[in-house]
C-alpha cells in the first residue's frame, strides 16, 4: 500500500503545527500553511517539483508578509487605559458645588467622586459639565 504525496504533505503540515502549539512561534504555522499548499498541489496532480515550489513560495511569502506584522504586534503595548488613567480626560457632571478650596461632588463614570477645581479661583455649579484633568488620591481635579 503506497501513501499518496498529498497525505505526506498533510502529515508534514501537522508535524509543523505541533511546535506551533507548543512554542507559539508563528513561523511554524506559516511553514505548516505552506505544507497544506503543497498537499493541495499534489491533490490536483502537480508533480513533485511543483509541490516543492508551491511549498517554498507560500512559506516564504507568509514569512515575508505576516512575520513582520506579528513581530510589530508583539512589541507594541496596548493603548488601553485602565484604573484611574482611564478616568483622566473624561467628562463628569457636577452634583455639589465644586471649587478650588473645599471641593464638591461630581458624577464620573457612574460613580460619585469628591472633586476640586484645578484653579482656586474657579467654581462649578450643579448640573455643569466638567473635564477631569487628573485623579489626586480619591479626589478628581476638574476644570
Amino acid at each position: 500500500m503506497e501513501i499518496e504525496a498529498w497525505v505526506w504533505w498533510l502529515i508534514g503540515a501537522v508535524g509543523l503545527g505541533i511546535p506551533l502549539v507548543l512554542t507559539t512561534m508563528p513561523e511554524f504555522g506559516m511553514l505548516s500553511a505552506g505544507a497544506v499548499a503543497g498537499a493541495v498541489t499534489a491533490g490536483v496532480g502537480g508533480g513533485m517539483v511543483a509541490q516543492v515550489l508551491v511549498f517554498v513560495a507560500v512559506s516564504v511569502a507568509l514569512l515575508a508578509v505576516v512575520r513582520p506584522i506579528a513581530a510589530r504586534h508583539r512589541t507594541e503595548r496596548p493603548q488601553l487605559a485602565t484604573g484611574i488613567d482611564a478616568l483622566k480626560g473624561r467628562q463628569a457632571v457636577v452634583l455639589e458645588r465644586v471649587d478650588g478650596g473645599g471641593g464638591g461632588r461630581i458624577k464620573l463614570a457612574g460613580e460619585i467622586w469628591s472633586a476640586r477645581a484645578l484653579d482656586n479661583g474657579q467654581s462649578f455649579e450643579p448640573g455643569e459639565q466638567v473635564d477631569v484633568i487628573e485623579i489626586d488620591g480619591a479626589t478628581a481635579v476638574v476644570m
